[in-house]
């Protein structure tokens, strides 16, 4: 891999190291764009326990943290500074003032709940309730239908339980909608090291047959997790899926 937008840091709770080790991380395996798209500063009301995300007062430190480390590797690497945020309509506009302040690079969707995380579902857990899908396959095309983003992470998240039929016929209008506006779709490394339930070959599959491009993400949670990527893996994964991967991405300006 050359470039990847999908790297975290300890600011999200949930991942670790400082910031100059996954740069480090990332030039000792041939990554010359490095992006990194921590979780989403989203300011959402105090009874929600938003654990996962940097706060929104952590902003500046992240960013500035960022420039420095950029201007420092310059001659090695091109460092990108964006997040993982999710679409919350009730929140978004303020996410974008909380973040307009800064010279921020890109966004890539990671809607991980619908509507929000205030009693709200969580897009991993199993569930047979074709509204929710509905509801997160309409967020992810609105999100498309913005411009603000410029790829979309683990697009397979969604865990539907029910109908195959009504699975692919859902994931083919958000895969034809990604094609046609140019987002390509993320095949996470991190959830294919993990065994987790995405990468899903029943999506990449419906990918495929849309002819949306696809974009390996490492999804690094510690630098370790860059120098381990399991790229070839990903690689056969997606030749099995007749899936074509994009090496490269357009950023999307958020802002």
């Amino acid at each position: 891999m050359k470039e990847n937008y999908h790297t975290h840091t300890r600011r999200c709770n949930h991942a670790f190291g400082n910031d100059e080790d996954y740069v480090k991380a990332a030039i000792s395996s041939g990554i010359k764009v490095l992006g990194f798209s921590d979780h989403a500063p989203y300011r959402l009301p105090e009874e929600c326990d938003s654990w996962y995300r940097m706060k929104p007062e952590q902003t500046e430190e992240y960013v500035e943290s960022l420039l420095k480390l950029r201007e420092r590797y310059k001659d090695k690497i091109d460092i990108k500074i964006g997040f993982e945020a999710e679409l919350y309509p009730d929140y978004f506009e303020d996410l974008l003032k909380t973040i307009g302040r800064y010279p921020i690079d890109y966004l890539i969707l990671g809607q991980h709940y619908n509507y929000n995380e205030l009693n709200a579902h969580y897009c991993g857990d199993p569930t047979d309730d074709t509204a929710l899908l509905d509801n997160y396959v309409d967020t992810c095309i609105r999100a498309i239908r913005s411009g603000r983003f410029t790829y979309i992470a683990h697009p397979d998240i969604f865990r539907y339980t029910g109908s195959d039929d009504i699975y692919r016929e859902r994931m083919l209008r958000l895969c034809a909608e990604a094609r046609g506006a140019g987002i390509p779709l993320e095949l996470n490394l991190l959830g294919l090291r993990d065994g987790r339930h995405y990468p899903s070959e029943r999506f990449f599959r419906i990918a495929g047959e849309a002819g949306a491009g696809v974009i390996l993400g490492i999804d690094a949670h510690s630098p370790d997790e860059i120098r381990s990527a399991p790229e070839a893996d990903a690689r056969r994964f997606a030749g099995r899926c007749g899936v074509n991967i994009v090496n490269t991405v357009k950023l999307r300006n958020p802002l």
